[in-house]
């Protein structure tokens, strides 16, 4: 009889440790292969944007055809689809908290290849944005919490309805409508609005992303979890997450430039990602003080060295230059803006602008 009570003692002991073994374990062989993953991701997505940046040049050059009927600009999209799709298994492999801040990698690659291929000029802010994001990188690299999470369909289910991401769901959904509420009605086009809508959608995404991928992984590496409702569920979310992500990247893209979207957009998408990972995956638990500062400052570094590599590039958007507004001339109130005919032998030259100011004068 007492040896009947011990076994039944010990059987539930047994089933928890082999249920956590089965959900976590610490295998540094798939810790760095989610981070080569997603260095060579990025590096190929930058790749990729120059690429099509130089299908963009040539084609304006020649003058000929649009640039969509130039092999090398298809081959630059292939390869951008490739790089996601690696950034996209890396979720599957390391933290999320991780991958996220990775993405300076793609912005130190773009900058040296521009520097090499496209002949850009090389500037001092370069070199220190370069050196500080690097460094910032062996920083997370280094301290980032190196435990991988199997993740399953129950474990998702599992973190979804506990009271900490239920929480922070109500939250963010709240700072969600009202962000919504001054950007649509109140018409607030100030930027970092902008940026914290995509960042809010950005947490879903990460969150969806790496439940998706690591469903997969599991399904192709041990059991399948494709058959569960909450993998279709994390999927319906990824697409309409990156859907209106993208919706707003472009409506901020018209608003503002490039040089100012791409570091804010990558500073509050890394913030999200790795806020998201804490809450939803947990992957802060257990991780020691030192490591935690540390990993924050890496992040820190690498925000500082986006926004020194990014700052004062030349400006993507212009503006048309054959129009001539008509506020600029004196003796002109009124605001519209008009266009010399293109037939005429002064059409684009000072003697236009000076007919247009003697116009305004035998107006006045």
């Amino acid at each position: 009889m007492e040896n009947s009570s011990d076994f039944n003692a010990t059987v539930p002991l047994i089933s928890a440790e082999a249920l956590r073994a089965q959900i976590v374990e610490n295998p540094l062989q798939n810790y760095l292969l989610g981070i080569i993953i997603s260095i060579c991701g990025n590096v190929l997505i930058s790749v990729s944007l120059n690429i099509q940046k130089y299908a963009h040049v040539r084609q304006a050059q020649r003058g000929s055809k649009p640039y969509y009927t130039s092999g090398m600009w298809w081959s630059g999209v292939v390869l951008m689809g490739v790089g996601e799709l690696g950034n996209f298994a890396a979720y599957g492999f390391a933290p999320a908290s991780l991958i996220a801040p990775l993405g300076c990698v793609s912005v130190i690659a773009s900058a040296v290849i521009s520097v090499v291929f496209l002949k850009e000029t090389i500037r001092a802010s370069d070199v220190v944005g370069g050196s500080l994001a690097i460094t910032g990188t062996y920083l997370l690299v280094t301290f980032a919490p190196h435990a991988s999470t199997h993740i399953t369909a129950h474990l998702v289910q599992y973190y979804a309805i506990s009271w900490h991401f239920l929480l922070y769901l109500f939250i963010e959904v709240v700072l969600f409508c009202i962000l919504l509420y001054l950007y649509k009605r109140r018409g607030v086009k100030h930027i970092v609005i902008v940026m914290l809508l995509v960042a809010l959608l950005a947490s879903f995404t990460v969150i969806s992303v790496k439940a998706v991928s690591g469903m997969i992984t599991e399904s192709i590496t041990s059991q399948l979890q494709l058959i569960y409702p909450i993998f279709y569920v994390m999927l319906v979310v990824m697409v309409a997450s990156c859907a209106f992500q993208i919706k707003f990247l472009n409506q901020a893209m018209k608003m503002f430039d490039a040089t100012e979207v791409v570091p804010i957009n990558f500073v509050f998408f890394t913030a999200s990602a790795i806020i998201a990972g804490i809450i939803f995956y947990q992957e802060f638990e257990g991780l020691a003080l030192l490591n935690i500062f540390m990993f924050l400052f890496g992040c820190l570094l690498s925000f500082i060295g986006v926004f020194l590599i990014a700052r004062n590039r030349p400006k993507i958007k212009q503006q048309d230059r054959t129009f001539i507004p008509m506020d600029k001339i004196p003796g002109r109130r009124n605001t519209d803006k008009v266009q010399p005919e293109a037939k005429t032998q002064t059409y684009g030259s000072l003697a236009a602008k000076l007919m247009c100011n003697r116009a305004g004068q035998a107006d006045d």
